[in-house]
């Protein structure tokens, strides 16, 4: 089994909806044309990025709109008119609450809504508290984790543990102010500013330590180590201070690059993704090998304390799923009991996905 998959990198215009939906609607048509079934876009694509952080809550409240609201209505009827999947970046308002959010807006009707689990500097944004994995009309189940959630790599294996088989990764990376030694730092805006009359300076940069290399050291990693397809999408050019590197990308079970982006401007790379891949993935036989018993470490906070630390090897943990002795697992959205891999033999207790359905 197939499915066609695009992966778009524009530089969105900051809350200038109308202009970001105009170019969501431009490379879903492109995408439409050439057969594709899902197009993701770039983290907060329809409003823009860092000007977010410099904003007030009451500023961040008139450019957020709810999850249901006039943009997203917008792609999800284009959605439904194309009959294609149709994954973008927003800032949502719910019950009171301010989300950095994507929807993805299936031909059949469904929006499912994601909300960043690490919200680092944007102060006035919520941070979500689930997971959101679901199945679609072609069926193949899909995850969403938005930018910093994706270095998180409990975040990865979680959603791989609740049936994931393609990861939807929105960001807006690359050229960042950061602590993270030999990778990310901030590019001049110059480089970005003379594109056009010094192009190369432009390919260099965004194939180098603060761009693709950078993401060379994680995202392969994540795609192999859970057996699962990462569809990265991600802004180019200017973000306020900052100038994002594009490189937009897909990545195989097998963490090798399929398709990727290489353009210095809005571009759209497509491959098709062969879900055999998936089930037959080292990061697959991996997870069946898991110990869950031994995991107690992953759900308590990092000891500050120095010395040698011994653990025992067959700790006890909480279940709240009626299985002894099991780990709970955060919830999905339209996850409908989905349970993770387990080991074959002795069968160790396994973590229940719970379901926790959203609008």
């Amino acid at each position: 089994m197939t499915i066609r998959v695009a992966t778009v990198q524009f530089e969105p215009r900051p809350a200038d909806k109308a202009y970001n939906l105009a170019r969501i609607e431009h490379f879903t048509n492109a995408a439409a044309r050439d057969a594709v079934q899902l197009v993701a876009f770039p983290e907060l694509c329809l409003v823009g990025n860092r000007h977010l952080t410099k904003l007030s809550e009451e500023e961040l409240s008139d450019i957020a709109e709810p999850e249901d609201g006039s943009s997203v209505t917008q792609i999800r009827a284009l959605s439904e008119r194309l009959d294609i999947g149709i994954a973008v970046g927003l800032l949502a308002e719910r019950e009171g609450r301010l989300f950095n959010a994507y929807a993805v807006c299936l031909p059949d009707g469904a929006v499912h809504i994601h909300r960043k689990l690490h919200t680092v500097g944007y102060h006035g944004i919520s941070e979500g508290d689930g997971y959101t994995v679901f199945d679609t009309p072609w069926g193949v189940r899909l995850g969403v984790l938005i930018c910093f959630d994706n270095n998180i790599v409990e975040n990865v294996r979680a959603t791989a543990l609740l049936g994931t088989q393609i990861l939807l990764a929105p960001h807006q990376t690359g050229g960042t102010h950061t602590i993270v030694p030999f990778a990310e730092n901030p590019l001049p805006l110059s480089v970005w500013e003379n594109r056009a009359t010094a192009p190369d300076t432009v390919r260099k940069a965004f194939a180098g330590p603060t761009g693709r290399d950078w993401l060379q050291l994680h995202l392969p990693t994540r795609a192999h180590d859970n057996g699962l397809f990462i569809v990265f999408s991600n802004g180019i050019g200017r973000d306020d201070d900052e100038v994002r590197t594009g490189n937009a990308m897909i990545v195989d079970p097998c963490g090798r690059i399929i398709a990727e982006s290489r353009a210095i401007d809005d571009h759209m790379v497509t491959a098709d993704l062969d879900l055999d891949l998936v089930s037959g993935s080292v990061g697959q036989w991996w997870t069946k090998a898991r110990r869950p018993e031994l995991y107690q470490p992953l759900t308590t906070a990092r000891s500050s304390t120095s010395g040698t630390s011994s653990m025992p090897g067959t700790p006890r943990m909480p279940s709240t799923s009626g299985t002894p002795g099991a780990p709970s697992m955060p919830r999905a959205s339209g996850a409908s009991g989905t349970k993770p891999p387990s080991r074959q033999s002795p069968p160790p207790p396994t973590p229940q996905a719970q379901a926790q359905q959203r609008s």
